[in-house]
């Protein structure tokens, strides 16, 4: 729970927080939640697969999309990268939730 208030406030250096957090967990996190998702739908319980389904995975998404944006505000690396982290983890982070 410490790292994820590290991340949520920008301390966490901008590569860990991309790769990390918002790749390879955004992918185990939403990954997982789609998996739950499709066996909740399978078994023909709709409203727990959507609510369980997303539980997880949309505060995810959000804390590791202000934590990336905070991080890469005290990038002190090119700002090109910051920028570009700024643009991609929102869109990524979007992608994971639709699917």
């Amino acid at each position: 729970m410490k790292a994820l208030k590290r991340l949520w406030r920008g301390e966490v250096p901008l590569a860990d927080a991309i790769w990390n957090w918002a790749i390879f967990g955004g992918l185990a996190i939403n990954l997982g939640t789609m998996g739950l998702f499709l066996w909740l739908l399978s078994a023909d319980r709709p409203i727990a697969a959507f609510i369980l389904g997303y539980a997880f995975s949309i505060p995810y998404n959000i804390v590791v999309t202000v934590g990336v944006w905070r991080s890469a505000g005290r990038f002190t690396g090119e700002q090109r990268w910051a920028d570009l982290a700024r643009i991609a983890t929102p869109v990524w982070m979007l992608i994971l939730t639709i699917i």
